[in-house]
């Protein structure tokens, strides 16, 4: 049994302490903040969960376990919708069902509340919906609390990472090494150890539908290239979250994290009119801007070795959360595979 330090409570750094200590290690969670961290990058209402790639079609799988794992109710197998031009409807079926996902046809009279662009068509998958982010953050730290091996170290500040050592350097002047090391710190990864990430700012809208619709969107999938251009997309109220709006245009890279917004409360209006039918009859809660990074190289949540028993994930957002138990497992194997060595 080896023991692995983990910087960073969000969705990574939890899911990967759960599955090292299901494989016997012991672990060490340490977090700036209390944990889980209300203010972390994967304390969100909700997440998307879907399959995009043939590597991805067993998340769903995946996260049915968790849920029976860790307890609690924190997937709503809704599905999720993608919008088609209709001339490539049968080109993304084809490859969908050659990828073993599950799918359906969907035309948009089906889903009125939603607005597709013209010419537009939908495809379903069965085998996917959302994640209630928080629950499922909540939901990791109960089971990690039962468990001896664990230890967690909240409000402790990481001040240096000596990823040749395989060592981190804590405020308080003490340090912690490990037989592997996991910096899971989110956007703050790229100020402990170097990795190639680019930082983009999102804004997202939160709003409340009519009452009277609430029965339909509470069955209502998630979906994707959406929109009166097809470039929106939204995730359904449901066991308390509320119905969450944005598109790609909302999302830009940035160089730091205190540039001004440039989207505001004008944007959130066009980007509900963008999406729904009706748009001011659903009440704006909230317009939230948030910061995420991805692999300079391919765009998407990587793991990247930076020394020989260091690893870091820097990456938040959508794609971070739902590939998160991907991860877990990967550390996992490399604990084991370090200590067999």
């Amino acid at each position: 049994m080896g023991t692995v330090v983990i910087v960073g409570a969000g969705i990574t750094g939890l899911l990967t302490a759960v599955q090292c200590v299901g494989q016997g290690h012991r672990v060490i969670v340490i977090d700036r903040g209390p944990i889980p961290n209300p203010a972390s990058s994967s304390f969100d209402q909700h997440r998307v969960l879907r399959a995009p790639t043939d590597a991805d079609v067993g998340l769903h799988r995946r996260w049915l376990g968790l849920q029976l794992l860790l307890g609690g109710h924190f997937y709503r197998r809704v599905g999720v919708v993608t919008g088609w031009p209709s001339e490539r409807v049968d080109g993304a079926m084809a490859a969908a069902r050659r990828a073993g996902i599950p799918i359906s046809f969907v035309t948009p009279n089906r889903l009125p509340h939603i607005v597709f662009p013209a010419g537009y068509l939908g495809i379903r998958e069965a085998d996917a919906g959302v994640l209630l982010a928080a629950r499922v953050l909540h939901a990791a730290v109960r089971w990690l609390r039962a468990r001896q091996a664990v230890t967690l170290r909240p409000w402790t500040e990481v001040v240096a990472v000596d990823a040749a050592a395989g060592r981190v350097e804590l405020a308080d002047g003490t340090a912690l090494t490990g037989d592997l090391v996991l910096i899971a710190a989110g956007v703050r990864t790229r100020e402990l150890v170097s990795v190639r990430v680019v930082v983009h700012r999102q804004t997202v809208v939160y709003v409340r539908p009519p009452e009277e619709l609430l029965p339909w969107w509470e069955r209502a999938p998630s979906a994707g290239g959406v929109g009166a251009d097809g470039t929106g997309w939204l995730l359904p109220p449901g066991d308390g979250a509320l119905l969450k709006l944005s598109s790609t245009g909302m999302c830009r890279a940035v160089s730091t994290f205190t540039e001004p917004a440039d989207t505001d409360v004008a944007a959130a209006l066009r980007c509900r009119e963008l999406l729904l039918p009706q748009a001011d009859r659903y009440g704006v809660v909230a317009i939230k801007h948030c910061h995420y990074t991805v692999d300079a190289e391919s765009g998407r949540a990587a793991l990247e070795q930076v020394g020989p028993a260091v690893w870091a994930r820097a990456a938040v957002g959508g794609d971070g959360f739902r590939t998160a138990p991907l991860v877990a497992e990967r550390i996992a194997e490399l604990a084991a595979a370090g200590l067999a060595a």
